[in-house]
């Protein structure tokens, strides 16, 4: 039983249903054994990428005829909240699914489609997009990275950071400027095959205060040369609106991750006060746990009809801007005040890092600052008033 009673909305079909048990039951049997050591390590191997391709976990909303399954939103939704109830947190299959694969499946060309989409669905593709740079994050016409044309070539210059899957990447989606003076629309995406270029470079695998497991990179194109079909698009200077485009989905997959990880969060908190012992009674006895827990799974059951609202709405076409926005937002401002009092729950041992509620306090701080900055989500929230 879950933590949270919330009715099946109507996107989750039959099959969707199959997928979201057939994804929990992979991802405890065979990643969660090994997740430690990939903490350990700081990155997950390529064998577990692989490993979830074969079981269909990867790029699922791609058509058949591209190596996926034919899915939507929904398949991806539900594989993404499983690998968050496993715990499975700093594995970056979220991105390479619903970010990267879509960039290509709704901008790429058919040629681009075949050539790179069945490979990312195998897992021996694993996709990156490389958009913040040590000077833009959130603000993304203040990028400076440049891709000049140069015959039927483009030559890329530029360095970026904090780059999911940034160490395992081999195809690289890298937003830059192929005209610096014309602003957003200057800017163009490309698609870089890392193994078949010289120039690029790999930083450091960044150290960081959660995630652990993900590899989050420096990324450095020294004056790289790709093919003019490594643009992304039929023309240049469509990169901004092609982000615009697929930003609402990115944020509503980072909600998404919110939800997870609060109902993990959830379950593991009331496993966890009705076991231990204080004053002679166990802690779920005292008014105040029962009064913290209550307010919590109401505001989490508010939260996931919400997302559930979202999902639904951008399954047809109709998840807005300002919606993702709010989502974004408040999913995981929820998101770090419900796992912050469930590690309040826990006493002196949910500080210890063999406790699941411990690491949940680590990993789910990025929430608030990645896919735009909660401040900016409120920003654009604004202009909708």
């Amino acid at each position: 039983m879950t933590a949270l009673d919330v009715p099946r909305p109507d996107w989750m079909s039959e099959d969707v249903v199959l997928l979201e048990d057939q994804s929990r039951r992979f991802f405890d049997a065979e990643m969660v054994p090994h997740y430690d050591g990939w903490i350990d390590e700081g990155i997950v191997p390529r064998w577990a990428w692989e490993k979830t391709g074969e079981a269909g976990l990867l790029c699922a909303a791609l058509p058949e005829e591209y190596g996926g399954a034919g899915g939507s939103f929904a398949h991806e939704a539900v594989i993404t909240y499983q690998l968050g109830m496993a715990g499975l947190d700093s594995f970056g299959i979220v991105l390479h699914n619903a970010i990267v694969a879509p960039y290509i499946l709704h901008f790429g060309s058919e040629d681009q489609k075949k050539r790179w989409l069945p490979k990312l669905a195998t897992g021996e593709m694993i996709g990156a997009i490389a958009m913040t740079e040590p000077g833009a994050g959130s603000d993304l016409q203040g990028v400076r990275t440049t891709a000049t044309k140069d015959g039927n070539h483009y030559r890329i210059s530029g360095s970026k950071t904090f780059i999911t899957n940034g160490q395992n990447a081999n195809l690289i989606i890298v937003v830059a400027k192929t005209d610096p003076a014309a602003g957003a629309r200057g800017t163009s995406l490309f698609v870089v095959e890392t193994d078949a270029v010289e120039g690029f470079r790999r930083g450091r695998n960044l150290k960081k205060l959660g995630l652990k497991a993900q590899d989050t990179s420096e990324l450095f194109f020294d004056d790289v040369r790709v093919p003019a079909d490594a643009l992304l698009g039929a023309e240049e200077g469509q990169g901004f609106v092609q982000l615009m485009t697929e930003l609402p989905q990115e944020r509503l997959l980072v909600a998404v991750q919110a939800m997870a990880m609060i109902e993990r969060a959830l379950e593991v908190t009331i496993a966890y006060v009705k076991e231990r012992q204080a004053f002679g009674k166990a802690v779920m006895e005292f008014q105040n746990t029962q009064f913290a827990l209550a307010e919590a799974k109401t505001e989490a059951t508010i939260a996931k009809v919400f997302m559930n609202h979202c999902i639904g709405q951008l399954i047809a076409g109709r998840l807005d801007s300002t919606t993702a926005s709010m989502a974004k937002y408040w999913l995981t401002d929820l998101q770090c005040k419900i796992v912050d009092q469930c590690l309040q729950l826990h006493g002196g041992y949910g500080y210890m890092a063999e406790y699941p509620i411990s690491r949940m306090y680590q990993d789910a701080r990025v929430q608030r600052i990645y896919a735009g900055t909660n401040e900016i989500m409120k920003l654009l929230i604004a202009r909708s008033l």
